[in-house]
């Protein structure tokens, strides 16, 4: 084999190691979806709370009852407020949307939003402090999904509200959903830690044998924009060239 030939099969071997290399980059650096690491149904949160401490002398639902507007939910006797309607600090006609006032300062919590009873923080015959929570309702008809992704910056800036996400139950039902929200922290090795609200009409109460409500996983795979074969190839130079301090 003549010197020349052997530099045209040396000069052919690294054409095709920078071609491979190329693609390589591409793919890696550049690819137009990227799936979730963990991602979960959930709901929009009403938290039932008082402003008065007190004993809860009754609760009229339980953890995943279904509840309307108006239902009650739980009844606390307050002392204090008893003390603020003899000192005609409060009228017991006072009432809203979240309690009624009776007798020798009871309070009747009711719910402002029809949903589920996600959570129950004190029973019956627990007393509860001024200023914290009786429990929490799953809004109705408020799902979306939460899911957490793990990107680079340059991926991270590929992302929009509105893009595409498609969201996998867990017996492989795909559904269409888009992003509404987006959050970010970035660690110390420069990876986007990423928090993408997605929405979708196909999320509705109990749908899919149950499978859609909030606690459900799912896996979440982002859309993101694409910007031409050849834009990880120079976004790969050009953080070559940051490096070098060029």
């Amino acid at each position: 084999m003549t010197w020349t030939n052997r530099l045209r099969l040396f000069l052919g071997f690294v054409g095709v190691l920078l071609l491979v290399a190329a693609c390589t980059l591409v793919f890696n650096q550049r690819q137009t979806e990227v799936t979730s690491v963990a991602a979960s149904i959930q709901a929009q949160e009403y938290a039932v709370g008082t402003d008065y401490g007190g004993t809860v002398t009754k609760e009229f639902v339980q953890e995943g009852d279904r509840v309307e507007v108006g239902d009650e939910l739980f009844q606390v006797q307050s002392l204090q407020l008893q003390q603020d309607i003899d000192n005609d600090v409060i009228s017991p006609d006072d009432t809203t949307s979240a309690y009624t006032l009776g007798p020798d300062g009871l309070m009747t919590f009711t719910a402002a939003v029809a949903g589920t009873m996600a959570k129950i923080d004190v029973k019956a015959g627990g007393y509860v402090q001024s200023g914290t929570e009786l429990g929490t309702i799953d809004r109705a008809n408020s799902l979306f999904v939460s899911s957490n992704f793990i990107l680079t910056p340059r991926d991270y800036e590929r992302i929009s509200r509105g893009a595409n996400v498609d969201l996998q139950l867990p017996n492989t039902t795909v559904l269409a959903g888009t992003v509404r929200q987006i959050t970010v922290e970035t660690d110390v090795t420069g990876q986007a830690k990423t928090t993408v609200e997605v929405a979708s009409t196909d999320l509705k109460d109990g749908e899919y044998s149950g499978l859609t409500m909030p606690g459900t996983p799912v896996d979440a795979t982002l859309h993101l924009r694409d910007d031409g074969p050849l834009a990880g190839v120079s976004d790969g130079f050009h953080g070559f060239m940051r490096q070098i301090g060029l």
